[in-house]
């Protein structure tokens, strides 16, 4: 955020308005995204997505506290990000301008190529030039690759790509361990001492990118119908979404688990097209917040090689049990039990077997 002011000023912003989201960001959206388990499409951890309803929020507070009649983003026509911000502003305040420069027909924005050379005739400073023209997003939570090379699927990323984590040819031959333990869901402590959602992640990132932990490379299904490929680090997002799965595990009874893993599908869903502030992400939360009332207890995990691995769980609230999960037989589990049971539940396969085969059922 160094130069960020002046650097507004400077490309004709009468004001500029900073401010720190961080905490916001964390307890309001990481964390309720956290719980509700919520990846799109196996690998993409919605580093940006989440992100973007929280921005366009505060762009609409500064536009009323400003008297401001309009609002303006710099997503492209092509992306998820317009979708994003132009439906985040309709739903806070739908009577505000949308200015959006990518879709302006009189604007000579086509390319990320034209815009490195817009800023350069107005002299606007940026980090990108045409041999490094990644499209880049970062915040706490990750940060994303796309574009140039990356654009077609066979290229390899290269090891130089990645930002805020190692590649795995340069990560430590030693592994490294973490503890973390949450509360009702969400994460409290590390290696146990309590420690604030902002410093966690911000730990979790240090130490996972030392390992590489967290680079995933998608090619994802956009919202406004085309196929995209990005390459994304999310160290700490990764090691705490691998250890809340794993207290859901001993904490949710098999019925729970099962209908909460299609719930943080939709979930997934409304975060990547930018649906936070809806109706029906608010009523999915209830839902989620009631399956995290026994999500309380402490996960282990190894860090090696690009892998987070479990490495040990336990929890006051802990639905295993090591009789019942034992090979040996014991009072507490009669295996007679089992034959009605299984009897019964067949009982429909059995007779429709029995009719495709054309027998007769024998009473």
């Amino acid at each position: 955020m160094a130069g960020i002011k002046r650097k507004a000023l400077e490309s004709g912003a009468v004001k500029c308005v900073v401010k720190d989201l961080r905490e916001e960001f964390v307890e309001d959206y990481l964390w309720p995204m956290l719980k509700a388990g919520a990846v799109y499409e196996n690998g993409y951890l919605l580093g940006t997505s989440i992100a973007r309803p929280l921005i366009a929020k505060h762009q609409v507070e500064v536009a009323h506290a400003e008297g401001a009649t309009a609002v303006a983003h710099g997503a492209t026509g092509k992306g998820n990000d317009q979708v994003r911000f132009e439906v985040t502003f309709m739903a806070l305040d739908p009577s505000l301008k949308i200015i959006a420069p990518w879709k302006d027909p009189n604007f000579t924005l086509t390319s990320r190529e034209a815009a490195v050379d817009y800023a350069k005739k107005h002299k606007i400073p940026i980090e990108q030039t045409k041999k490094q023209i990644y499209s880049r997003d970062r915040n706490l939570w990750h940060i994303s690759h796309e574009g140039a090379d990356l654009e077609n699927p066979a290229n390899e990323p290269k090891d130089n790509l990645f930002v805020i984590s190692n590649p795995i040819s340069k990560t430590p031959d030693k592994a490294d361990y973490v503890s973390i333990g949450f509360e009702q869901g969400v994460p409290v402590s590390l290696s146990g001492k309590k420690i604030g959602g902002v410093k966690l992640i911000e730990t979790l990132n240090e130490i996972g990118g030392k390992h590489g932990i967290g680079q995933v490379d998608v090619v994802e299904n956009r919202l406004v119908g085309m196929k995209s490929r990005g390459v994304y680090e999310t160290p700490g997002g990764t090691i705490l979404i691998a250890a809340h799965s794993a207290l859901e595990s001993l904490a949710l009874d098999r019925e729970t688990m099962h209908y909460k893993q299609q719930i943080a599908l939709k979930y997934a869903e409304l975060v990547y097209y930018g649906l936070w502030f809806t109706q029906l992400r608010e009523a999915l939360d209830a839902f989620v917040d009631v399956t995290q009332r026994n999500v309380t207890g402490e996960v282990k995990l190894k860090l090696f090689k690009g892998r987070c691995s479990f490495a040990g769980a336990k929890s006051p609230k802990s639905l295993y049990r090591t009789d019942l999960a034992s090979f040996k037989m014991g009072a507490e589990y009669d295996p007679t039990d089992a034959t009605g049971f299984i009897r019964l539940f067949g009982l429909q396969t059995k007779v429709a077997s029995i009719v495709n085969k054309g027998k007769k059922i024998k009473n």
